[in-house]
């Protein structure tokens, strides 16, 4: 099948020519009225959790283009300097203010939270999480750091009446076994 659609970062653009006077930044509702009208169609046409898998593969699909684009030029000497570049890099692009609350190097299962994030924060609460794409797009960053998949999911959400979103990132299923055998590598 021939892809109308497929993903390059070369289809952003140069906002520099192609927006002279209003420039590269747009309103947060803007961006929200796009996602918010992309996820009811979705929803709609193909059901929750098939809207909720696309939102989360796209994400990854950014994740993984954003770490290549915007995170990947800089050299990390370890995860310490990795986290320090991903949270100047949301914030300077006003995605989300980065915080590690937990780190479990060992088993790759890290807990963090992002407070003031783009997708929902301010929102009315829902009683249900709705980060679905950020998950994606951490895992995706992740992924593309580590080399090894991870999975995401949003555990506290601004619309579940938090005031910051938290998620816990741990390496997928399928790495696990990888990890256990690294680890117990070591300790020989």
């Amino acid at each position: 099948m021939t892809q109308k659609y497929k993903f390059s970062w070369d289809l952003l653009g140069d906002t520099a020519e192609g927006r002279p006077n209003l420039g590269a930044m747009v309103h947060t509702e803007i961006y929200r009225l796009m996602q918010f009208s992309f996820r009811d169609v979705l929803e709609q046409t193909y059901g929750t959790e098939a809207a909720d898998r696309l939102f989360y593969q796209a994400g990854l699909l950014a994740g993984k283009q954003f770490y290549q684009n915007v995170m990947g030029t800089a050299v990390f000497n370890d995860f310490s300097d990795f986290i320090k570049s991903f949270q100047s890099t949301l914030a300077e692009k006003g995605i989300g203010i980065l915080r590690i609350e937990e780190a479990d190097h060992a088993q790759g299962r890290y807990v963090l939270s992002i407070s003031e994030d783009l997708d929902c924060s301010g929102l009315p609460e829902l009683d249900y999480e709705i980060c679905v794409y950020d998950e994606g797009f951490i895992a995706g960053i992740f992924e593309s750091f580590t080399g090894r998949k991870y999975t995401v999911k949003e555990v506290d959400c601004w619309c579940t009446g938090d005031r910051t979103c938290r998620f816990v990132a741990e390496v997928a299923a399928d790495n696990k076994h990888a990890v256990q055998t690294a680890n117990s590598l070591k300790e020989v």
